[in-house]
């Protein structure tokens, strides 16, 4: 009975997941495989028709009961080409008294799906799920008086995992959250990014890749123009103008978090280095999918480098006040050179 499909590993969810999990995890699923959304992807609409088949059987009380029966019979050693026994309910007759399924009647799963669905399915016994070819072959269900059934035997192909490239700016990557990308193969898929992505790290988006195999994403961190990120650490060269290394001062820098405003103290120095506690990168542990997030364990700091830069082009009222300035000051940089 080799065409048993296991539609919690279709969802992914574990067999005693809550109705609405399920419910939560089936409308995700249906509206990234929705065929609207994958037009002429022929995987994709396999997966969606796989995705319905397994949420109209586990949505219903009943029929998720009957499945979980015959799933127990079909891992039995030695199940495959007999039928399950009859199940005795508490009044002694074959069936429970709300069961669709009459287990004697069964011969494979497709049989046991037709009675359980009411013969409503819309997949047909003989189309190809992931859009290969298939083969067909004499079933060896030959009893006397009844002919022979020829069945179609699906070839499934094997789940295989792919990876793709995603550069994000440095202020995504520190913030995380939505963010939608395109595969080589035309797809389009919505990821929730975790907060205080790397360069070289890789995110898990389990059953994206092939034939239900695993997508991986690396991340690039793109450089950004002022901020450069060190560690935990990020840094940054601040100009300021002569009038406030010599004055000090409030002073706007920009961080991950926007402008904040500093305090330059009076007479800094060139080359200076000022902190800005806690305005650095977030210090995580190890994060391994993109569904879940790692726990924060602090921020680095923003280490802001002083640089005082010199006007070149001045008015006519600052060239006088420099001129006095010069006259009056009494700070000689050179008085010890000899």
């Amino acid at each position: 009975m080799q065409n048993f499909r296991n539609y919690y590993d279709i969802l992914g969810v574990a067999r005693d997941a809550p109705s609405e999990e399920i419910k939560r995890v089936y409308r995700r699923l249906a509206r990234q495989y929705h065929p609207d959304l994958n037009p002429g992807d022929k995987v994709a609409e396999e997966k969606f028709k796989d995705i319905g088949e397994a949420y109209e059987v586990l949505s219903d009380p009943n029929k998720r009961a009957q499945y979980d029966e015959f799933s127990r019979f079909w891992q039995q050693k030695g199940f495959q080409g007999r039928s399950p026994r009859r199940t005795r309910s508490r009044n002694g007759s074959g069936n429970s008294a709300n069961s669709p399924v009459d287990f004697e009647q069964i011969r494979d799963f497709n049989d046991f799906l037709d009675q359980l669905l009411g013969g409503k399915r819309s997949r047909p016994e003989s189309s190809s799920r992931t859009g290969s070819p298939s083969r067909t072959s004499e079933s060896d269900y030959f009893k006397p008086g009844k002919s022979k059934k020829i069945r179609t035997i699906t070839a499934r192909k094997n789940p295989q995992d792919i990876e793709a490239r995603l550069t994000l700016p440095l202020e995504k990557a520190y913030r995380g959250g939505h963010e939608r990308i395109r595969l080589e193969d035309g797809r389009s898929l919505e990821v929730d990014m975790p907060p205080g992505m790397r360069g070289g790290q890789r995110l898990r988006l389990r059953g994206q890749g092939i034939a239900g195999g695993d997508l991986y994403l690396k991340i690039s961190v793109a450089p950004h123009r002022f901020l450069k990120l060190q560690g935990t650490d990020i840094y940054c060269q601040l100009p300021i103008t002569p009038s406030e290394a010599v004055l000090g001062g409030f002073v706007e820098v920009p961080t991950l978090d926007g402008r904040v405003k500093m305090t330059v103290p009076a007479g800094v120095p060139p080359g200076k280095l000022l902190r800005l506690a806690n305005k650095g990168y977030p210090i995580k542990g190890e994060t391994s999918s993109a569904n879940g997030r790692g726990g924060s364990k602090g921020r680095g700091d923003q280490l802001v480098e002083i640089q005082i830069v010199v006007p070149k082009d001045i008015s006519a009222a600052e060239r006088e006040l420099y001129e006095k300035i010069r006259q009056m000051e009494t700070f000689n940089p050179r008085r010890d050179l000899q």
